[in-house]
């Protein structure tokens, strides 16, 4: 797969499970939660798939040379522009991966955000393991030519636990055809 685990295999299973804490802790609190009133009243914990040093790939990534503005549809009526900033070539058990890299155009005049890039994606485990919509990543605009795709801080958009929100739909050329067993499972 990617880049396997290390010495460092056990700072980096303590990051995963930091990062999932707080994802719980975000979602069982009144003021930061986005689930429904019924669902927050019955909320425990996210599901998660088991951690994976694995699944933390680094890609080769390309800039697009001319990147475009894009519209990606959404869960709604709204239309959501991004840049089609590059694309991260990898693999996955010796088989060949793309997917493409955004850049949410109002995101980045937002403090913190200047080096954000998003990727959403779906994967074989989507309708089934994970939510049929799709998932995304966030990553970090890449240096010398890499992009960290960290798989095991995949997330659902708002819109799998809350249909008020208004999410982007994984575009048809980031559909994968391999099972991404990381990362946030669906929402029941």
């Amino acid at each position: 797969m990617g880049c396997g685990q290390t010495s460092s295999g056990n700072s980096y299973i303590q990051e995963i499970r930091k990062h999932r804490y707080e994802e719980n802790i975000r979602f069982s609190d009144k003021e930061t939660t986005i689930l429904k009133k019924k669902d927050f009243k019955k909320f425990s914990t996210l599901d998660f798939f088991s951690i994976d040093s694995n699944y933390r790939i680094k890609a080769n990534f390309k800039l697009h040379k001319d990147p475009k503005i894009v519209q990606i549809q959404t869960t709604t009526d709204r239309v959501s522009l991004y840049k089609k900033y590059g694309i991260a070539n990898f693999k996955i058990d010796g088989k060949s991966y793309a997917l493409q890299v955004y850049q949410d155009q109002e995101l980045i005049n937002k403090p913190g955000y200047k080096d954000h890039l998003f990727v959403p994606f779906v994967d074989k485990t989507c309708g089934n393991e994970s939510y049929g919509g799709g998932r995304y990543l966030d990553v970090k605009q890449p240096k010398d030519g890499i992009i960290v795709l960290d798989f095991n801080k995949a997330y659902n958009p708002y819109c799998a636990y809350n249909d008020e929100y208004s999410c982007p739909i994984p575009p048809r050329e980031n559909h994968l055809n391999v099972a991404i067993k990381a990362g946030v499972k669906a929402f029941k």
